[in-house]
């Protein structure tokens, strides 16, 4: 086993550690993207220097409200942020292949063309609006942007998506295939994408298509909550925007739900320290991320994919304003004692194995958009109070039965 050389543990204060977390992601998505575009890389080397030139529109919806967070902190002025949003805006609404206002999951940044044979996304459609219409409302007082935010979003027919015979969205579409057979049929990041449909003012989904979807129940150390035994971000994204606290709907209080998921994966990560001595209570946190044998969806509980003892600092980063004392001591120590290894020009690497000489070389914008969105949220919430202060989606949250905890 290759233990780190020890090393003083990180000194600073924990907004003095959240703030270079946001200036480095915001870097990210500001260097990473095209001139001419604005489309954001999937991923890229955490030096800074590669050459890819695939965008994904996941990617490009986390930018987006991560150039209002900086505009809002005046992390570069305010002006050039807007030329870069409305950049943006124009290339997805003038020029990004999409059918029927959605999204393909990977587009060429120069070209805004489908990239290899990849699928329309309604998953990463729903996680480019919620950009875009943060961008929307942060802007509200500007001369073009709403507008161009206003048609991208109410063109998206999600009545086309939905399979009616369940009530609920197919997975995904190609021009090849069509439909692939498979559905948005229970618990994950999927509340964001049916929240966004029921507030469409053009093609809204039926308020069925809420309650169609599953909610398995777990239990894990004692603690029950809802999930599909999905990795972790699935408890995280639609909480990035969408400001479920004190609140439930007729089957529960989704920010208490993800509160306990994130203590059952603590607890479930330090069951392995035995088998992975580094798993501690500062040091935890799996989920889908780069691995030494490619991308892989791991995680737990219960026990996902080939668990080798790598920490995924998104997993705590994205986690932090339900578990902050727990998720803070993870975020401090690896930028501490692990500083060589997993942080670089923007922030915290993808992965990293403690236990071993492997380091990820990469940078994803999921997962740095993530761990930035949550830390802004957690600081000042104002991805949640920007996001929210549109009308569609307070609409959409009554539709959905959403009521104020008593």
């Amino acid at each position: 086993m290759i233990t780190p050389p020890p090393q003083i543990g990180y000194t600073g204060t924990d907004s003095q550690l959240m703030d270079e977390i946001e200036r480095a992601a915001f870097q990210f998505f500001w260097e990473q993207a095209n001139p001419q575009t604005g489309l954001i890389k999937d991923r890229a080397n955490a030096t800074g220097t590669d050459n890819y030139t695939v965008s994904s529109i996941a990617s490009v919806g986390f930018g987006l409200t991560a150039l209002c967070i900086g505009s809002s902190r005046g992390y570069m002025p305010a002006a050039t942020i807007r030329d870069r949003v409305q950049l943006t805006l124009n290339t997805l609404l003038n020029t990004a292949e999409a059918h029927e206002g959605f999204f393909y999951h990977f587009l060429d940044m120069p070209t805004a063309k489908r990239a290899w044979t990849s699928e329309l996304s309604n998953i990463d459609t729903a996680i480019l609006l919620c950009g875009v219409l943060t961008a929307r409302q942060y802007f509200k007082d500007d001369a073009e942007i709403p507008s161009l935010a206003t048609q991208i979003y109410e063109r998206v027919n999600w009545q086309w998506m939905l399979d009616n015979s369940t009530s609920t969205l197919w997975m995904s579409w190609t021009p090849e295939s069509g439909f692939q057979n498979a559905h948005w049929d229970h618990y994950c990041e999927l509340m964001m994408m049916y929240l966004l449909g029921l507030g469409s003012p053009t093609y809204p989904l039926p308020a069925a298509s809420w309650s169609a979807w599953s909610r398995p129940t777990y239990t894990y150390n004692g603690i029950t909550y809802i999930s599909s035994g999905d990795p972790l971000f699935t408890h995280q994204y639609s909480h990035a925007w969408f400001d479920f606290r004190n609140k439930h709907d007729a089957f529960g209080d989704y920010f208490q739900n993800s509160t306990k998921a994130i203590q059952a994966h603590k607890a479930f990560c330090l069951s392995l320290a035995n088998q992975f001595p580094n798993y501690a209570d500062d040091l935890w946190g799996i989920t889908a991320s780069d691995s030494v044998h490619g991308y892989v969806a791991w995680g737990g509980p219960p026990a996902t994919g080939p668990i080798d003892g790598t920490i995924v600092p998104c997993a705590a980063g994205g986690s932090l304003p339900f578990l902050y004392t727990d998720c803070m001591k993870v975020l401090r120590n690896i930028r501490g004692t692990y500083s060589s290894r997993a942080w670089g020009r923007y922030g915290y690497i993808d992965s990293f194995n403690p236990g071993s000489s492997w380091t990820n070389p990469d940078v994803i914008g999921l997962d740095i958009g993530i761990t930035m969105l949550m830390v802004e949220n957690y600081r000042t919430q104002f991805v949640w109070n920007t996001f929210m202060a549109n009308p569609e989606m307070q609409s959409a949250m009554q539709v959905a039965g959403f009521q104020a905890n008593s």
